[in-house]
């Protein structure tokens, strides 16, 4: 993944008023990872994915949140989540549509899969429909090359995909 630049000092403020880190939450990472872990710092992946499972993603705000109650800077925690490409960093679509691109799949028409994809809801990789609806991701291997090519939806594996398939799998949404 090409590295991502963005200019956070210009980035506008959700208007939120209450934290996206709760106290439930933070008992729960208190409760559950301090006690496993040598260091609070430790914690941090654990509660990135806490407020990911929370919201769908993870807002600057939040890292900041989290980043203060483990302890670290902000530079820390956002670096974390900004290196790791299962965080999302900015809102993602209700439908997460991911494109295997190993081998196998591209071999048996992965790439086709994709394209289809881009040209019906005029998106390219990585973004998000002006709906909500989908975003399109390509990951490097879905494990089932037997069954190439693959689609996974949010969390759906769809094997064997044709484009017309394709269409009615999407349609079905």
């Amino acid at each position: 993944m090409a590295w991502m630049v963005e200019d956070r000092r210009v980035a506008k403020e959700d208007g939120r008023t209450e934290p996206y880190l709760t106290e439930a939450m933070k008992a729960h990472l208190s409760g559950t990872y301090f006690p496993r872990y040598p260091t609070k710092r430790a914690v941090l992946l654990p509660a990135l994915h806490l407020v990911q499972h929370e919201y769908n993603w993870i807002p600057m705000r939040a890292i900041e949140e989290v980043a203060a109650f483990l302890e670290i800077s902000p530079a820390e925690a956002l670096d974390t989540a900004s290196f790791y490409e299962e965080y999302w960093l900015k809102p993602k679509g209700k439908y997460l549509l991911q494109v295997c691109r190993s081998l196998s799949c591209a071999i048996c028409g992965g790439g086709n899969l994709s394209r289809h994809i881009q040209r019906k809801y005029n998106l390219e990789i990585g973004q998000t429909t002006a709906d909500g609806k989908f975003t399109l991701v390509e990951l490097e291997c879905l494990g089932s090359c037997g069954t190439a090519p693959v689609l996974m939806i949010n969390e759906d594996l769809h094997e064997d995909v044709t484009i017309e398939e394709l269409d009615r799998i999407l349609e079905a949404l």
